[in-house]
């Protein structure tokens, strides 16, 4: 269902994703980007790489830290996966992501902050009352390490 919303895929846009909970929570963020990092080796089949010079295009994506009550025996430690779209659109990016074979959809709304850093807040469009902070470090054009606040939220192609 398409709604009146500012994104580009026209669903319910997350709320206030500049906030200062936004914010805050990206200032913590240690960015240390390592061989052991979950997201430091490739989980995923590789998809058709987008243009060295943006992150647009697909995306697998993956998260963890919280129980998706769709999937029966999932837990906090479990890697949920699917599927990512990512727009960009002046200084905003935009992350449409899927998982549970597409049943779950969330979106992401974030603002660049710097040439790799990435701040915004997650909505599951599910169920809206989830919106989450979400910080991201775009290491190379083929993979975004990503924290919400319970956890991961990484995208890698």
């Amino acid at each position: 269902m398409k709604v009146e919303s500012r994104n580009p895929f026209g669903v319910m846009d997350a709320p206030d994703p500049d906030g200062a909970d936004v914010i805050d929570f990206a200032r913590k963020i240690d960015w240390g980007v390592t061989a052991d990092d979950p997201n430091g080796r490739a989980w995923c089949d590789p998809v058709e790489p987008g243009s060295k010079e943006s992150i647009v295009g697909d995306w697998f994506g993956r998260w963890n830290g919280g129980v998706d009550a769709t999937i029966s025996g999932d837990s906090k430690e479990a890697w949920k996966q699917g599927r990512a779209r990512i727009v960009e659109a002046g200084d905003r990016v935009y992350v449409l992501f899927d998982w549970n074979n597409g049943a779950r959809r969330a979106l992401i709304d974030a603002r660049r902050d710097g040439p790799r850093k990435l701040r915004g807040r997650y909505i599951n469009l599910g169920d809206p009352s989830i919106t989450r902070p979400w910080a991201g470090l775009i290491v190379d054009d083929r993979r975004i390490d990503g924290h919400w606040t319970n956890g991961r939220l990484d995208f890698r192609r």
